[in-house]
């Protein structure tokens, strides 16, 4: 991880929340804990799937907001083609300032409803605080390529939203592969699990 760069994008998205409201006051001091390292948990699924190799892979970041996980991903990634969507301007205006003063050449926002997507499938698919999976997953898995992985970003309550979204899960041919779990570097218990599913 370069570091330097990390410290100029947390620099300048404060600038751009100032102005925008990207996250809440109250989390702005907490943007590393909660938003960015929250964001690179990702790593901890490409270690386990011992995925080394990015330089040909699309990832596609369904309700990216302020650009979670999709900017943290894309600085981190530069080989990985990182799609940040999301139907509201500002939002995808704030990324586009983003990409443009630290020159981020791999990250491509786009604003668009993920349903209007269309001719392009991708081999990784993220969403973080969008919706409940049952929700999401109409909309990302008819995206996903047949070895592709839909990885969400999820609370404690993973299993919990697993268990509601089973029948949708099936409707669309998909299974839930694996659920790894990890915690926020923060005083509080904060658990969060990234729910790995595959078609």
């Amino acid at each position: 991880m370069d570091k330097q760069k990390f410290e100029k994008y947390m620099e300048f998205f404060l600038k751009e929340n100032s102005k925008l409201n990207l996250i809440s006051k109250n989390d702005e001091k907490y943007l590393w804990e909660k938003h960015v390292f929250d964001s690179l948990a990702i790593e901890k699924f490409f270690g386990k799937y011992k995925i080394t190799d990015l330089s040909s892979k699309k990832l596609l970041d369904i309700g990216t907001g302020g650009g979670f996980p999709s900017v943290p991903i894309a600085l981190n990634y530069p080989d990985l083609q990182v799609t940040a969507l999301d139907s509201i301007r500002k939002k995808i205006n704030a990324i586009y300032e983003i990409k443009e003063n630290l020159h981020i050449e791999n990250l491509y926002p786009i604003c668009k409803r993920a349903e209007a997507i269309e001719n392009i499938k991708f081999d990784f698919i993220t969403t973080r605080a969008v919706a409940e999976l049952k929700i999401l997953i109409p909309y990302a898995i008819p995206l996903l390529k047949e070895d592709g992985y839909f990885i969400a970003y999820k609370s404690m309550k993973a299993e919990e939203e697993i268990e509601n979204a089973d029948n949708i899960i099936k409707k669309f041919g998909a299974r839930v592969v694996d659920i790894i779990g990890y915690r926020l570097p923060l005083d509080e218990n904060f658990i969060r699990n990234l729910v790995i599913i595959c078609k």
